[in-house]
């Protein structure tokens, strides 16, 4: 398998390059194109009904992944993310796995297995829906930013505090709690609400670009449109 990130970094998309009967699966419908020799199934991302369930409950992505497998000659498929932003690959290894964002997963090779994070479940209660994922096995995993990705490689012990809006992924050696930030009176005039502090050793993924902060900038363009049309 070959891979290509294009267009980096505002506009990123993953073109992968199969080899005959290599497989790539990807996030329900982040294809964009493919060759006409890539076969397609979709197949729940876990083997029990319950984990799917918690991966769709939890991590609100789909229930079903898409596997793309080259058959007979070579062949490429496209792979993009909703947001605007960058796409970076991760490899995982055994031992260095990582817990990422619900919205982060775009694509990952046959051997990475996903699961629901439970602990960042019940975190995630208090937490923005700060819903995780957990990423283990060998192979590569592709993920998706809003902005730029700017990594953070903690020592052991040293501990980084991140917007849960800003929060992409961290390798699975570190140690993290959701708390809030400042009092009431900062959370409301500051425009911030919970955090996670995340302690090391290991690697913090970060995205530069806050999507709620973009959502409320866009209202405050259409809000007067939607006003004058009333």
């Amino acid at each position: 398998m070959e891979y290509e990130i294009k267009y980096r970094p505002s506009y990123s998309l993953l073109e992968i390059r199969l080899e005959p009967n290599e497989t790539i699966t990807g996030e329900a419908g982040a294809m964009t194109y493919m060759s006409p020799n890539i076969e397609a199934k979709t197949r729940m991302r876990e083997k029990g009904i319950l984990g799917t369930l918690g991966l769709k409950i939890l991590g609100q992505q789909s229930f079903f992944v898409n596997d793309y497998t080259a058959r007979g000659t070579k062949g490429k498929i496209g792979l993009v993310s909703a947001p605007l932003g960058d796409i970076e690959r991760i490899q995982v290894r055994p031992g260095r796995g990582f817990i990422i964002q619900k919205a982060s997963y775009i694509a990952s090779t046959k051997d990475v297995e996903l699961d629901v994070k439970w602990q960042g479940f019940v975190k995630g209660l208090f937490g923005q829906g700060l819903f995780m994922i957990k990423v283990s096995g060998y192979g590569d995993l592709f993920i998706n930013t809003f902005g730029a990705l700017d990594t953070h490689t903690l020592s052991p012990g040293e501990t980084l505090i991140v917007d849960n809006f800003h929060l992409v992924a961290f390798t699975d050696s570190c140690s993290y709690t959701v708390k809030k930030f400042g009092g009431l009176k900062e959370t409301i005039l500051g425009g911030e609400g919970l955090v996670t502090e995340i302690t090391g050793p290991g690697d913090v993924f970060i995205q530069t670009k806050n999507l709620r902060e973009f959502v409320e900038w866009l209202w405050t363009l259409l809000e007067p449109m939607v006003s004058r049309a009333r």
